[in-house]
Parts: structure tokens; sequence; C-alpha cells
């Protein structure tokens, strides 16, 4: 049976593709979504759909993400959807403000909102965050990463941002998760051929929410792919995973 869940969850870029996903699987689990975007129609839209509340604005403006949690009180869970690709140029044609507003939108963004969500999680002492990261933060290059060369650099950094909040962060009773939904379609993902390794548009969504519910706390810090990870299968073997430092972006001596 899929977790039952409570209490409020924001999700950025939750207007549509993955995002949207995700607000409505928490949604049908009994949690109160905020839904966050850049579109006023396309928030708005999926936060009618559900019963939830929509908030306009840029995940990279402070002030816009301050005015996002002054507004809210307690959120139990944060999932850090908003993301953007970048142009598909060579690294030398690009245009730099092009290239480091990627890392605004999926780096800075994600930072802010933590920023905002972390004090009110840390003094109640619990709390979830989810930072949706990618596969092209760890693939090899030529592996069919399209996205040019400022999004597998961010969601490195995402990552590994992740793993660094995590480490601080669960002495105050938060835990924080980096995820991958895999290929999905969206309007992101539109350059890839139809006959790409296509990702179920419902795991991801089903992640975050066994995520959401705390049976997977002990994998806190952790880098999980919806299709490619069973999540139950790891929750059972998470003192596995945590004494041999699975599911983290490393480096490996070679044997």
């Amino acid at each position: 049976m899929a977790d039952a869940l409570s209490g409020v969850a924001l999700v950025t870029g939750g207007g549509r593709g993955v995002g949207a996903n995700v607000a409505r699987e928490l949604a049908a689990a009994g949690m109160e979504v905020v839904v966050t975007g850049r579109t006023r129609e396309q928030v708005e839209t999926v936060a009618d759909e559900i019963g939830g509340r929509a908030l306009v604005g840029d995940v990279s403006r402070r002030e816009d993400v301050e005015r996002w949690f002054s507004g809210l009180g307690e959120v139990d869970l944060l999932v850090n959807n908003a993301g953007i690709s970048g142009a598909q140029r060579l690294a030398w044609e690009d245009e730099p403000d092009s290239w480091w507003r990627v890392f605004e939108i999926n780096v800075l963004g994600a930072f802010l909102c933590c920023h905002a969500a972390l004090p009110g999680m840390t003094e109640r002492r619990r709390g979830r965050i989810v930072n949706v990261s990618s596969g092209a933060a760890h693939l090899a290059i030529g592996s069919g990463i399209g996205l040019g060369t400022a999004y597998g650099a961010s969601k490195a950094a995402l990552s590994r941002f992740t793993e660094a909040l995590d480490a601080q962060a669960r002495e105050v009773g938060v835990r924080a998760f980096h995820i991958s939904p895999g290929l999905v379609r969206t309007d992101m993902t539109i350059i890839f051929p139809d006959d790409s390794p296509w990702t179920p548009p419902e795991l991801a969504p089903r992640l975050v929410r066994v995520l959401a519910s705390g049976r997977a706390d002990a994998l806190g810090g952790r880098y999980i792919h919806a299709e490619h990870d069973d999540i139950e299968e790891l929750i059972l073997r998470a003192d596995q995973v945590v004494a041999e430092d699975l599911n983290a972006i490393r480096l490996r001596p070679s044997s």
C-alpha cells in the first residue's frame, strides 16, 4: 500500500512536467501542496487540480523565495524540482550570462529555498528536502547527454550540495536526498529521439512519496534513481549502503 502522508509540501517548478506529477502524487497521498513557478497559468492550473496553493515567482530571486516562505508557516517537505537545461551550444559559443543562468536556477534556487525552509524545520527538528538532480551529474561525457556544458555541471553541484546539507541537517532532525527522475518526456527532453530509453513518468513521484514518509531517512544524503534503484530494497539494506558508501557520486580506485 502506498504511504499516506500529511503536512505541507512545497514543490518548485510544479507547474508542468516532473514537478506537476510530484505535486499530484503528494496531494493524493494527503499532503497540502504548494506549487511554485514562474508561469502563473501553469502553477494555478496544477494547484486548482489538486486543491493546493499556487505561488508565482523565480527560485533564483531571494525576495520571491522569502515571500513564499514568509506566508506559509510550517513546511514539512521541500521538493527542489525547478530546473532549466540551458543552450545546447559549444562552450566557446555559449553566452556567459545564459550559461550562468542555469546555475542560478538549478543550484542557487535550491539553496535559497533550503535557506528559507530550514530555520523552521530545524526549530521543529523535523523536515525533509528532496533535490531533483540528474544522471547528467555523473554519467560519462559522450553517453548521450546532449544538454550543453552547464546542465550536468549544475546538477553535479546540486548533488554535492545535497550530500553536505544532509550531513549538517541530520544533527537537527532534517534529512535531504538527491534523486534522478530518469529520462522523462518533458519540454526539456524534447531534444532526445523518440526511441530513447524513456522512464515512466510515475516513478519519480512515487519515489518522492516514499522519501517524504520518513521510511528512507537512513538513506539521507544518498543519490537515488527513480527507475534504476529499488527504493524498498535500498531501505532494507540501508546499513550496508551507508557502511559501504553506496549510492554516492565518488571516484573509485581501479581494480
